[in-house]
């Protein structure tokens, strides 16, 4: 038994033996001890060995004990020592409750009771005298454990991410006391450190005892703390940090903006209630409501978690100050009530702490413009959030003016020349007769009066203006109740109020809590004001208000000027407002056919059916952090929101692979998949290059692929990186593919009110597919060009007016503003992205219309435009515009049949392109059509050349016969004909002018078919003709428009002449397997003689036109009813003549080792029964019918 002597007392409060975690991983349980750990500061996050300890003057004997004795025993002890902290518990004391973390695995911990016990023993402490010891780390305390706030405070710890660690040492605290303002504080430092792995290392006591926090504050007393930003990934449904350094800040925002503020009114009974939040997100996300930036004061855990689960949210706002709590790898809020900012645009952020304890600032800061002179670390505006203490009394005047002075002295040291925005809930109490009451009361003194009196002046003093009292008189009765001045807090008219403050007399009394202050340093223009708040819903079997407080907006321009230069090139636009009975914007949404829930839905599965096919591994052994990135995204009218049910969906994979390679991989994982829903049409050779038209749950789909690596890791994020920044030095083509992504994404986080963008530019598309100018390949509008010329629009009336424009007022302007728009000698842009420069040189001769996009290459997206084809499509703006101011409904403007047939009876003459194709292959059948197509541009031009006195205005649609029309979409023999509608523009002409004219046309037309007959890439005489003529009206016969689709495809078409002629300009990081996959046995080599070397003797005759080689090759490899595992390939070697191959090991990429040129094919057969189902000599095809068997 030890004696007395040799057993060290553990009384001292003054030490301890702990285990203290790596500081990496103190941030989130320090943010919540900063709140409510009374020991924060003094004592570094731990968990406790032995507490109390031994007296500060046996601390280097008992030091010295367990080193040697862990010595002693450390070749027993070295299994791997894990704090794995993932449960909350709770120490109920007699006046307050202890918060702690603790690891409820007691076998997983075992290691750390035995390590106590070899410490008790090295101190010759009985075990015995010691039971009952409970690891764990100290993270709150309450007050009394039945009330709310003790169960919000337990529910706030239990979200904390698991803290996990390694323990390599133990830590020997000593308390450390200094005489601190009057009186005697204290603190732990490390005195020494016990290295558990190796204790002879151990350092006993240290040479600089370690203290663990600073106790100097940053900025003059000022604490900050900074944090990342979080943007929500919808590939992978988490919110992730966005991590882009300053000097990378996107700077390609607008620099038309809106703020809004709203207090969402928090839960204070335990457990909260949902009921409220589906009527704070649809209050959210009311127009009056949708902003830029959302400041949001009150926030929870519980309702943060909610808000962010909204998908029309996440649209909305997809960059976040905090992430919802319950996503397992993110802190929860720091404090029950909160402020958090929602955003558009991407933004840094910090904390600033103010004098009150659970009072702070949220300091964001805004990088807009892509001027590459100004891209510093300097943002381009600072938006801070405040939510001041509420209170009538001296002590909450006080406590509102030394915080705000606190705030408003750190961005004056820190953002002294950026412009500011400061908003929130400010508490400020602004009825007269409430502030007598208190007076009389004895609650508020006349300084405190005063203070409140000179709150616009302090405010003023430091630059900062109110944005109602700028804009109050301007306001108009569509802000609601303006007798009230401006009030957010009425418990006259919010019910909610009312129940709030609960009484009567003052305190139902209005006042403006919640404002928005600007600091503009002439570089911020107010353009508007609005309260929101005021929808009403059902909260159980209660229609009420979302919140007590009502929200508050505030439309501005930020950052510089438009430069005179780019100014002098802008064409003014003026808002022209719908007649009355065209004003509902209920109108214009009921004449549109917009898709269903449902619909997209379908859209979004699509997407992630095509992508979990190509990407997904068959092989378990290769996991997903061993694959490099692979983005997927849906590109085009989809994501913009502006699609309808006939719309094609677009989707790009993005990755560091060749597109040879990903795209032979892709159709061999969808034909491996061999899913029903997801089809494989054929294969497309476009100008952006080489893609997949698919059928994925009925819905057609292009697949494109682009080469970008950097691009791929950093998506979707990198999109908001400016064009100036290196992840863009990327081959031309490469841009050329990316372009469309980036246009449409920029237009989609800048309109100011996307929503009435969507409806506006559905309604334009049908209106112009309606009246024959919807077409870019003839020169006329399509997606693109409508979203261009609509956000140049509504930015540009945004800027100008005081409000958004509504949705017919949109419509009409638009009409309005382009049919006068003079396209002959100005280019359509947005000077709010083209703001210091328009980096276009346009030639009018080869530009008549140039309407201009925003990222390289290719600024202008009209090339096929022609003068011929503008001049139309500005007469039929005109028409639309001149019809609103007649027209009683919406849908007048969007009849096709009465469109179509005016335009087969307002001309007297017409050109009349005929088309017939009668062949086999549906493919060649639409390579001949959409060839045609794009030649007419050509001879559009042609025809004002050699007849500028003569408007050609053609149609983009096939008109036939109406018997034709009826026929079966399975015929082969299509037959059809575009027309040219021919007028006479300008002053009357003579006799003899007008015959030079039809001279000049004859002339046209008969080039143009000279030219197209004559090209033996796209024109068989064998299975097409063509015909151009001018025929007068009574010649044309009825027509009526083509509803068929010309060229349907089957597997195993590919309108590609040959895998080999890939364009492969982009640049190839690596060719690698992208979907994990082992395709070792696809390289497998395989030569066979054949019994008779020599080549087949050469058969003529007459027939159909021998599909080629790579026909069937293709149909060989795509068509899901043929094995190609049972064909050959014979071909002709060079040195061992005829030879054959395994269908399966011929290789169509040049830079293989084992490519043969196609032109060496011989035949190709099928091995199960030795038949030759294709022979290039004796012009053989079993499989397409062509060649000399086609006349059997």
């Amino acid at each position: 038994m030890a004696t007395s002597e040799s057993t060290m007392s553990l009384t001292s409060h003054d030490t301890a033996l702990c285990i203290i975690p790596p500081r990496e991983r103190w941030s989130s349980v320090e943010r919540l001890r900063a709140l409510h750990d009374k020991a924060y500061e003094k004592w570094p996050p731990h968990v406790n060995l032995i507490y109390p300890f031994v007296q500060q003057g046996m601390l280097a004997s008992a030091a010295a004990r367990i080193q040697g004795h862990l010595a002693a025993v450390a070749s027993s002890s070295s299994d791997r020592r894990t704090v794995h902290l993932d449960k909350t518990g709770v120490f109920q004391h007699k006046h307050n409750n202890t918060l702690y973390l603790h690891d409820a695995d007691t076998t997983r911990i075992s290691w750390l009771q035995e390590l106590r016990n070899q410490v008790l023993t090295a101190l010759e402490h009985p075990k015995q005298a010691h039971d009952g010891y409970q690891m764990h780390m100290t993270i709150a305390q309450s007050e009394d454990a039945a009330s709310s706030s003790h169960r919000f405070l337990l529910d706030k710890v239990a979200l904390l991410p698991d803290l996990e660690w390694d323990v390599t040492e133990l830590a020997i605290l000593v308390r450390e006391r200094q005489q601190q303002n009057g009186g005697v504080a204290s603190h732990m430092k490390l005195w020494g450190v016990i290295n558990l792995s190796d204790p002879a290392r151990s350092s006993l006591p240290l040479s600089n005892p370690v203290i663990f926090y600073d106790p100097s504050p940053n900025m003059d007393g000022i604490e900050t703390d900074e944090h990342p930003t979080r943007f929500y990934d919808d590939e992978i449904d988490l919110w992730l940090p966005f991590d882009f350094p300053p000097s990378s800040t996107p700077r390609t925002g607008p620099r038309n903006l809106s703020v809004s503020s709203y207090n969402i009114l928090a839960e204070f009974h335990h457990p909260f209630t949902t009921l409220r939040n589906p009527l704070t997100i649809s209050t959210l996300l009311s127009t009056p409501a949708l902003s830029s930036i959302l400041i949001l004061q009150e926030v929870t855990d519980s309702s943060l978690a909610a808000i962010l689960a909204d998908t029309k949210i996440r649209a909305q706002y997809p960059f976040a100050s905090h992430g919802p709590p319950v996503q397992p790898d993110i802190d929860p809020l720091p404090n029950h009530l909160n402020i958090v900012v929602l955003s558009k645009y991407p933004f840094a952020w910090e904390h600033v702490s103010l004098r009150r304890k659970h009072k702070d600032a949220i300091i964001a800061r805004f990088y807009l413009t892509d001027d590459p002179g100004q891209r510093g670390p300097e943002p381009d505006l600072v938006v801070a959030g405040v939510h001041l203490p509420h209170g009538m009394t001296d002590g909450a005047v006080v406590a509102r003016r030394l915080d705000l002075q606190l705030l408003l002295r750190f961005l004056d040291k820190k953002y002294e020349y950026i412009p500011c925005v400061l908003a929130g809930d400010f508490n400020l109490g602004t009825a007269g007769a409430a502030i007598d009451e208190a007076m009389e009361k004895g609650s508020l003194s006349s300084n405190g009066r005063g203070y409140i009196n000179r709150f616009d002046e302090m405010m003023a003093e430091r630059g900062f203006v109110d944005a109602w009292e700028v804009m109050k008189d301007t306001l108009t009765v569509a802000d609601e109740h303006e007798d009230d001045e401006g009030a957010t807090f009425d418990p006259t008219r919010n019910e909610v109020a009312a129940a709030a403050v609960g009484g009567s007399g003052s305190a139902m009394l209005p006042h403006r809590y919640d404002r928005i202050f600007i600091r503009g340093e002439g570089r911020v223009e107010l353009k508007g004001f609005n309260r929101f708040g005021f929808l009403k819903g059902m909260v159980g079997d209660m229609e009420t208000l979302a919140s007590d407080h009502w929200g508050v907006r505030c439309l501005m321009t930020i950052g510089g000027e438009i430069s005179q230069e780019v100014g002098k090139l802008v064409v003014p636009i003026e808002l022209v407002e719908a007649p009355q009975a065209l004003s509902s914007a209920e109108g214009v949404i009921d004449a549109l056919a917009l898709p269903t829930a449902e619909e997209e839905a379908t859209r979004n599965a699509a997407i992630r059916l095509v992508k979990n096919v190509i990407l997904a591994a068959p092989d378990s052994h290769v996991s997903a952090s061993s694959k490099p990135i692979v983005a997927v995204a849906p590109v085009g009218s989809f994501p913009l929101g502006v699609w309808t049910t006939s719309s094609d969906l677009d989707v790009m994979f993005i990755g560091p692979y060749s597109s040879q390679t990903f795209l032979a991989l892709a159709t061999q994982a969808i034909r491996k998949a061999a899913s029903p829903d997801v089809k494989l049409i054929r294969r497309v050779k476009a100008n952006t290059g080489t893609m997949l038209e698919l059928e994925v749950l009925g819905i057609k789909m292009d697949l494109q692929y682009c080469t970008a690596t950097d691009v791929a890791r950093n998506w979707p994020q990198v999109l908001t990186v400016p064009a100036t920044n290196p992840v863009w030095t990327l081959p031309m083509q490469t841009l050329l593919k990316l372009k469309a992504a980036r246009d449409l994404d920029y237009i989609r986080r800048s309109v100011p009110d996307l929503a009435t963008f969507r409806h506006a530019h559905r309604f334009i598309k049908a209106w112009a597919k309606a009246h024959g100018v919807y077409s870019a390949r003839f020169g006329f509008l399509g997606s693109i060009q409508i979203s261009i010329l609509l956000a140049r629009a509504q930015k540009l009336l945004a800027a100008s007016r005081k409000t958004h424009p509504s949705l017919p007022d949109l419509i009409t302007t638009f009409f309005s503003h382009y049919s006068a728009f003079p396209f002959a000698t100005h280019s359509v842009f947005d000077p709010f992205f083209h703001a210091t420069s328009l980096p276009h040189h346009r030639s009018t001769v080869r530009e008549p219309l140039a309407i201009l996009g925003y990222f390289p290459p290719a600024l202008n997206t009209t090339a096929a435009a022609s003068v011929p084809s503008t001049r139309t499509l500005t007469h039929e703006l005109a028409r639309a515009s001149s019809a609103l101011t007649t027209s009683t409904t919406w849908s007048k403007l969007l009849s096709p049949t009465t469109a179509a047939t005016s335009f087969l009876t307002s001309y007297k003459s017409y050109a009349r392109l005929s088309v017939q194709y009668w062949g086999q292959s549906p493919t060649r059948g639409r390579q001949f059509i959409g060839w045609l197509e794009s030649r007419c541009v050509s001879l559009l031009v042609d025809m004002h050349r050699r007849a500028p006195g003569i408007h050609a205005r053609i149609w983009p649609a096939r008109f036939v016969d109406p018997d034709i029309n009826t026929a079966s979409e399975d015929t082969n023999d299509y037959q059809g004909c575009y027309l040219i509608g021919l007028e006479r523009v300008g002053a009357a002409t003579t006799k003899e002018d007008m015959q030079t004219a039809l001279g000049g046309l004859h002339s046209a037309l008969r080039r143009f078919e000279e030219t197209m007959r004559t090209d033996e890439k796209y024109f068989d005489a064998r299975t097409c003709w063509l015909g151009a003529e001018v025929v007068n009206r009574g010649d044309l016969g009825a027509l009526v428009l083509d509803g068929r689709e010309w060229g349907e495809f089957t597997a195993g078409d590919d309108e590609s002449e040959s895998e080999e002629e890939e364009d492969d300009s982009e640049e190839n990081d690596d060719d690698h397997d992208i979907l994990g996959r082992d395709l070792s046995s696809a390289k497998k080599k395989g030569k066979k003689k054949t019994k008779d070397a020599a080549a087949p003797a050469v058969v003529t005759g007459t027939g159909k036109k021998l599909r080629s080689a790579t026909d069937v090759l293709n149909r060989l490899r795509w068509d899901p009813d043929l094995d190609s595992t049972d064909f050959v390939v014979g071909y002709e070697d060079r040195f061992l003549g005829a030879q054959e191959k395994a269908l399966e090991a011929w290789r169509t990429e040049k830079t293989d080792e084992e490519f043969i040129p196609q032109h060496r094919i011989l035949y190709y057969k099928r091995r199960s029964d030795g038949v030759v189902v294709w022979d290039r000599g004796a012009r053989k095809d079993v499989l397409f019918g062509s060649g000399v068997d086609a006349e059997a």
